[in-house]
């Protein structure tokens, strides 16, 4: 069933570049220091400072931009944007307003279990800001308790600003999963949210279809979500909550101010907070301590050539190369740079895209997940793991021997030929397995005569006699060369 309006959706996210200095100072931006231990005058805004940009921030952001295909400004500036608030002692935030460093780029994004068509969610700019400090809020024992701690103040940010053409919380959530790992693999963030490394503010609106033609509800920006399954109910709430209110008022709402809610994870509902701002009441005007930044043809080529192959890219080559299907190439590169390099060399050994793929996803990510670690850390090599598979392949192991020996590998340390010695593994080569097959064979006239009748079924016995008498034989290949001696009987 249709619903009777469009969800119209934009996103705002802010990244945390990963320099070790803020923004325009050379203090840490270190996570988990104690409360206003990383701050000096120029970050708190003392009188009489002067900011001084840092380079590798400009470089990163340089870096993203590209990557976003956005277009990159020869020229821009910094500007301050004027609001009081308690964990900003300057009064003003240093951002960019009229001369973003990049805009008009846009990020593709599919679902590969076809949710949603394949498309682009245009960027509308990607501009440079520092942080403000954090508030910290108390209300144990019914005493409110508020404290700042400025660390985070001047930190350098990387606002990312979508344009409003997500339809659904589906397509928010994928948008925000392919720009995370984006900026994971150009290694310009760690996209931390639990450490506010990475922070996402929605802003959403219906498109409501009337007799009397399209309807717009005002826009909500909806923020404290902390994670992206946050992000997709805090929309899918706030969505139903605009249809609500319209269907019990009436109204047009066209004269409605925009307004910000926040997201109440443990009720699962949005809240209202205050009236939205627009750019004029943050009085935006030039930064006079800083000077604008040129971007050279040869810096935009640079940060071009440090790309690297990007995720988008690495799906294609690894679904045509290895013969995978989308959703396999998606779990693999969701893993990182590292688990696709693994995943190639473990193909390559046993010479089949899909097994490997296979094993990768069934055994190698459960181990991680249950040791918490990392590719780099898992115990079989990537060359290991591939003969393993290659064995499995060829029918000189199952697969359920097969993980019995993976299991050996990874605690000893051992390759898949020691592991099955070491656990008194022989596999059987093409022509012992016949001359067992034929050995069953003339043993059970009966049965043969069976599955000269028809009754292939009746071959089930022979492959559990063939078990007994060598528990490493492959079922199904039993079972084929069984067939295969019965058919040249006839």
């Amino acid at each position: 069933m249709n619903k009777p309006y469009t969800t119209i959706i934009g996103l705002e996210v802010h990244v945390q570049l990963a320099t070790r200095s803020k923004l325009f100072c050379s203090c840490s931006t270190r996570f988990g220091s104690p409360p206003n231990t990383q701050t000096c005058p120029v970050c708190i805004g003392m009188p009489g400072t002067l900011p001084v940009m840092n380079r590798k921030a400009f470089e990163l952001s340089l870096k993203t931009a590209v990557a976003l295909n956005c277009e990159i400004p020869r020229f821009t500036k910094w500007d301050r944007k004027q609001y009081y608030y308690p964990d900003l002692p300057k009064g003003y935030q240093i951002s960019q307003f009229d001369l973003p460093l990049s805009q008009n780029g846009y990020l593709p994004i599919s679902d590969s279990k076809n949710q949603f068509e394949p498309k682009r969610i245009g960027i509308i700019r990607a501009h440079l800001e520092e942080d403000a400090g954090k508030s910290m809020h108390d209300e144990a024992a019914g005493v409110a308790d508020s404290r700042i701690d400025l660390n985070r103040c001047g930190t350098p940010l990387l606002e990312i600003v979508s344009e409003p053409d997500m339809r659904s919380p589906a397509e928010a959530k994928a948008y925000l999963t392919e720009l995370k790992l984006l900026l994971n693999y150009l290694e310009v963030s760690d996209c931390n949210m639990q450490e506010g490394s990475l922070r996402v503010d929605a802003n959403i609106n219906l498109h409501i279809d009337t007799p009397e033609g399209k309807i717009a509800t005002p826009i909500v920006e909806v923020k404290n979500m902390n994670s992206f399954r946050a992000v997709e109910r805090a929309l899918e709430y706030e969505a139903k909550r605009q249809y609500e209110v319209w269907q019990e008022t009436g109204r047009k709402l066209g004269d409605v101010p925009k307004s910000t809610h926040g997201w109440d994870e443990q009720a699962q509902v949005t809240r209202e907070q205050r009236s939205k701002e627009e750019s004029s009441d943050y009085r935006y005007f030039p930064d006079p301590d800083l000077v604008p930044v040129a971007t050279t043809d040869e810096q935009i080529e640079r940060a071009r050539a440090s790309l690297g192959e990007l995720p988008a890219a690495l799906r294609t080559r690894l679904e045509q190369t290895y013969n995978i299907t989308p959703y396999d190439s998606d779990v693999l590169v969701n893993q990182g740079r590292d688990m696709v390099e693994y995943y190639i060399e473990v193909a390559d050994a046993c010479g089949d895209g899909k097994p490997a793929s296979n094993w990768i996803q069934q055994d190698v990510l459960r181990t991680l997940g249950e040791r918490q670690i990392g590719i780099a850390q898992y115990g079989v090599s990537a060359k290991a793991l591939g003969e393993l598979i290659g064995l499995v392949k060829a029918g000189k192991l199952t697969t359920s021997r097969g993980r019995e020996v993976l299991a050996e590998m990874l605690a000893s340390g051992k390759s898949a030929e020691e592991a099955m010695k070491g656990m008194g593994i022989e596999h059987l080569d093409e022509s012992a397995l016949e001359d067992l097959c034929r050995e069953l064979l003339n043993a059970n006239p009966r049965i043969v005569a069976e599955v000269k009748e028809g009754k292939q079924k009746a071959i089930g016995a022979l492959i559990g006699q063939a078990k007994k008498k060598n528990p490493n034989v492959n079922p199904a290949r039993v079972r084929e060369i069984c067939l295969e001696l019965i058919e040249k009987e006839n």
